[in-house]
């Protein structure tokens, strides 16, 4: 039994914001807690409902279609914005999976309109009228801590995103698209925030990030280890599928 924990966790729009099974995230953070005896606690935040900033280690949002981000997207600058600031202040994990990374950014354009986004991160989206970037995807990572590890997805999106002087990317592209299409950057990330285009979901396929993740919210502690020989597998098929 540990005495790390609980990790609280938060999810933003569980009901909107999933339409690529993210919340199988979710439930692989839970189950590695579970495992490892620490306990989770996990809730859920929604259209007009105030988030409180000090309320979990960690935030979670996954992705939408257009016009679910779109309420979400409104919803989160006039509820949400300053609560998930302080929360990023105070060191709080804020990670944003496709459309949850868009709007963690400065804003999305849609069209002839522009989502507000929550500026965690100094990223902008723009719609092309290129083809969507679709694939397997992986990426070599520069985290605190996991330098030069790998992540494996799969990526589906019509935004083009390009990284701002204050944020870092949160990998360089070994196979797909990335963020754009063209600079080899993919997602961000700047202090405790970060966001990627990777889902399928990511986290089972990538047990080391889920673990990454858990360990940040819980202030940096060291994991005991698991028996991941079906992680392992997971993670080696989803390589293979980016060719990598």
């Amino acid at each position: 039994m540990s005495d790390a924990g609980p990790l609280r966790v938060c999810a933003l729009y569980p009901d909107l914001m999933n339409i690529y099974a993210d919340r199988g995230n979710l439930l692989m953070l839970q189950r590695r807690c579970e495992w490892r005896g620490i306990g989770f606690e996990l809730n859920g935040v929604g259209i007009g409902e105030e988030l409180d900033a000090d309320a979990a280690d960690l935030y979670y949002m996954g992705g939408g279609q257009d016009r679910d981000q779109e309420l979400c997207a409104s919803d989160l600058v006039e509820h949400k914005r300053s609560a998930l600031a302080a929360a990023a202040q105070r060191g709080a994990v804020i990670f944003g999976v496709c459309g949850g990374y868009q709007l963690l950014g400065h804003a999305y354009q849609v069209g002839d309109a522009e989502l507000p986004g929550v500026g965690l991160l100094d990223v902008r989206t723009v719609r092309s009228d290129g083809p969507r970037l679709i694939g397997n995807v992986a990426i070599t990572v520069d985290l605190p801590g996991a330098s030069d590890q790998v992540l494996a997805g799969f990526e589906n999106h019509a935004g083009r995103t390009h990284i701002g002087p204050g944020a870092a990317p949160l990998g360089r592209v070994l196979r797909g698209h990335g963020n754009n299409g063209a600079d080899q950057r993919e997602g961000a990330f700047s202090g405790s925030v970060l966001g990627t285009y990777l889902h399928g979901p990511l986290l089972p396929k990538n047990a080391w990030f889920a673990d990454w993740l858990i360990s940040t919210a819980l202030g940096g502690i060291a994991l005991p280890p698991l028996e991941d020989a079906l992680e392992d597998q997971a993670h080696a098929d989803a390589r293979r599928a980016a060719g990598v």
